[in-house]
């Protein structure tokens, strides 16, 4: 508020200047003419207050392209001739009371009443341009603002639910092997304990961050590999084929670990026998393959039945995964291919 009549009054108050600073090149500056110059300021302040909470009020600026400009175009000269009107009837009172004299030969009447009507059309119609601009800049902030923490709400709920996606069954069953592994063979029990341990952390904290080190998801993965085994036992064999150029590669966190944990349940659980789930990883100058392969079926279509989420997990790529990231899942001979292409 006071800073919008700060600057209505710089405004206004440098116009009324410049006025006086021309008409002083032509005549001498008398207390009329300041009183009528002063008059015509206060007249274009109080103009483009009404114009601006017109348009507020009548929301304007949420109408059509069209019916804005017809708004902006046509309300200016209205209230530029009712200020003029307003000053000349000031000036008619003036003159015949004697409290106001002009020198002799100061032109009068309707065709300086339209002159000065549009000088005042223009200036409105300059500060309305100025206006709306500023209006239109405030709402494209505002709106990007929204989009950005509309954006963080989106990542920040995402996170929550990678923090939470450790599987409540995969978790009660590592729990219910580790007490009967307590006593067959205490030592195994606490390297498992450790792995879980590390699992449980590497879900609360890395997945809290857009990438995290290929080496720091590889060593999670062997840990929730590793607990898998101690709950299907021979069922289930792990086949790693990981390039050694591929040291110092990055992914989206718990990217690698939800392709293993659904070729695992969705795989291994559901097929007589288990299998072998082969984990395939290298790297392409910048671009980064992942593979994993499991055994089940699986038909086009059905990405229900792999438990994949491929949406969402596209969705994740398409942020974290750098340009030309995608997903793509394929079946042939009883196996199940999952492959991530992405920047390394």
């Amino acid at each position: 508020m006071r800073r919008r009549i700060a600057l209505q009054a710089l405004l206004w108050g440098g116009y009324v200047a410049i006025s006086l600073a021309m008409v002083a090149n032509f005549q001498p500056l008398t207390g009329s003419l300041v009183f009528v110059m002063g008059c015509v300021g206060a007249g274009l302040w109080a103009a483009s207050e009404t114009l601006r909470k017109l348009a507020l009020r009548g929301r304007w600026l949420d109408r059509s392209p069209r019916a804005l400009l017809l708004r902006l175009a046509l309300t200016p000269p209205l209230l530029a001739l009712a200020v003029q009107c307003a000053i000349f009837g000031i000036n008619w009172v003036g003159l015949s009371l004697g409290l106001l004299a002009f020198p002799p030969g100061m032109p009068r009447g309707g065709l300086v009443l339209l002159s000065y009507t549009v000088n005042t059309t223009i200036m409105l119609w300059l500060w309305t341009a100025v206006w709306v601009g500023l209006q239109m800049l405030h709402r494209w902030r505002v709106g990007e603002i929204a989009k950005w923490q509309a954006e963080a709400a989106a990542r920040e709920l995402e996170l929550q639910v990678l923090r939470a996606q450790v599987n409540p069954h995969f978790l009660f069953n590592a729990l219910n092997n580790l007490r009967a592994l307590i006593n067959e063979d205490p030592t195994r029990a606490r390297e498992m304990l450790s792995r879980l341990s590390n699992t449980l952390r590497h879900t609360l904290q890395h997945s809290a961050k857009e990438r995290v080190p290929l080496a720091d998801e590889l060593a999670v993965v062997r840990d929730y590999v590793a607990l898998e085994q101690l709950h299907h036992e021979e069922r289930l064999r792990v086949d790693w084929q990981v390039d050694p150029a591929t040291a110092g590669a990055s992914v989206p966190p718990m990217l690698l670990q939800l392709l293993v944990e659904n070729a695992i349940k969705h795989g291994v659980a559901r097929t007589v026998g288990g299998g072998v789930v082969d984990i395939r990883i290298a790297r392409t100058g910048e671009r980064l393959h992942i593979a994993v392969d499991n055994p089940g079926l699986w038909t086009p279509g059905a990405t229900e039945g792999t438990g994949l989420g491929l949406v969402h997990l596209r969705e994740r790529l398409a942020r974290a995964g750098g340009a030309g990231a995608d997903c793509r899942i394929a079946a042939a001979n009883g196996r199940v291919n999952v492959s991530v292409e992405l920047a390394a």
